[in-house]
């Protein structure tokens, strides 16, 4: 039997509603936010990930899907979304429209690593990107929108926590103060570390591996080498934070996996019990060098990103509920061949005027379709015979008091409109 790829999953049933309820309401917070949606390709030439998400970073080095297609070009499987859009922003001249571009995007990324709760290797992601600003309010609305989201969705004990990597002076200053550091305790660290120490020395204080040993811990803190205008720019962020009640936590420690951040990094968690470090369901921050790094005009940019896998364990892990509609409107159910035309024009005439419907397709016998409009949870019950079809009479069942009427068709949407709304839907 041929079965799924590793890593991966199916989507039916209450969990592909629950994934189009948080879809619908991500978009709908788009609208409000202003955001105009964006959609990449889900592979891209390999050089804009390696430019891009950095040539020292896990992803790149372990993580991507790459491939040659038949013109013997190198593709990636798309890893993450910020390249990709970036990608989008230079080669559609967007730089050239407008001062300012909101872009949020959603879809299926790939990267192979160990599957395991929420964590997969296909998986979707749902981000926000700002290019054209390196005001702080910016920030601070980027950080604002999954607090809000969890915050809808019923999460509780949503925290932020927040740090600055400065400008290229307070990182380069850092850069070396970290590998003085480093160097005589190189040796007790993992493989990965010693190789990112020749690289990229940032890079080790995101290690897995190590991230409780402390040689880490003891490490010095980036905040101490901010010079005095990213100093005012992380107080400025801060300060907007503050405005917008959102609690937050300078955590020195914070670098995130990516190389092309630039002053703020943060991530958003929940006190999702159980979850355990799995508590952080996004992050993001600034990349103020990415734009000109993969070949536009120097231009600001801040975003987020979030793994909707990730996002649902938590809520079930919260048994946070989630309006899911376990129901359908109407059961239509023909007696016979003859009428079947007709019970099937009112099952679509009904789909029409906005109704959810479902029809017996399989000519069962009345108990049987009785059985199935219970299985549906079917608020009622439409049976079709030869009288219906000649008088226009409409024999309709309210399948939870089981009191049955007789309706006339044309007064049959106003009846179900009026009715509908006293029923417990779910």
């Amino acid at each position: 039997m041929i079965q799924k790829p590793k890593g991966t999953y199916d989507v039916y049933g209450e969990y592909g509603k629950k994934i189009k309820y948080v879809e619908e309401l991500l978009e709908v917070l788009m609208e409000k936010y202003n955001y105009e949606y964006f959609r990449t390709p889900i592979f891209e030439s390999s050089n804009l990930y390696h430019r891009g998400v950095g040539e020292t970073t896990d992803i790149v080095t372990k993580e991507t899907y790459d491939f040659k297609d038949r013109g013997d070009r190198n593709m990636t499987l798309r890893p993450e979304g910020t390249a990709g859009i970036v990608r989008s922003y230079i080669e559609n001249k967007l730089y050239g429209n407008t001062s300012l571009v909101k872009a949020w995007y959603y879809g299926p990324n790939y990267r192979y690593e160990r599957p395991q709760s929420g964590r997969f290797r296909e998986f979707y992601q749902f981000g926000c990107e700002v290019f054209g600003s390196d005001d702080a309010t910016v920030d601070a609305e980027v950080i604002s929108i999954p607090v809000m989201l969890f915050k809808l969705l019923g999460l509780k004990g949503i925290k932020v926590n927040i740090n600055s990597l400065g400008d290229k002076e307070s990182r380069d200053n850092y850069h070396n103060a970290l590998i003085e550091y480093f160097k005589p305790h190189i040796n007790e660290l993992c493989d990965d570390c010693k190789e990112r120490f020749l690289k990229n020395p940032l890079r080790i204080l995101d290690c897995k591996v190590d991230r409780e040993s402390e040689i880490l811990k003891n490490a010095p803190k980036i905040t101490d080498y901010l010079n005095e205008e990213s100093k005012k720019k992380f107080e400025n962020l801060q300060k907007y934070l503050k405005a917008l009640n959102i609690d937050y936590v300078v955590d020195p420690n914070l670098v995130r996996g990516l190389d092309y951040y630039t002053h703020t990094v943060f991530e958003v968690e929940a006190n999702v019990e159980g979850f355990g470090s799995q508590n952080v369901l996004c992050g993001g921050g600034r990349y103020d060098n990415l734009v000109e790094h993969l070949g536009g005009p120097s231009t600001c940019g801040v975003g987020f990103a979030l793994g909707m896998e990730r996002l649902l364990t938590a809520l079930e892990y919260e048994k946070v509920p989630m309006p899911i509609h376990n129901h359908i409107d109407c059961y239509v159910i023909p007696m016979d061949e003859s009428v079947k035309d007709y019970a099937f024009n009112l099952c679509m005439n009904l789909r029409l005027n906005g109704y959810t419907v479902e029809f017996d397709y399989n000519n069962r016998n009345l108990k049987n379709n009785f059985k199935q409009a219970d299985k549906l949870n079917a608020n009622f019950v439409i049976i079709i015979g030869t009288e219906e079809k000649e008088t226009d009479i409409i024999s309709i069942k309210n399948n939870h008091t089981k009191e049955s009427y007789k309706i006339n068709k044309e007064e049959l949407i106003d009846f179900l409109d009026e009715n509908l709304e006293e029923c417990d839907c779910d």
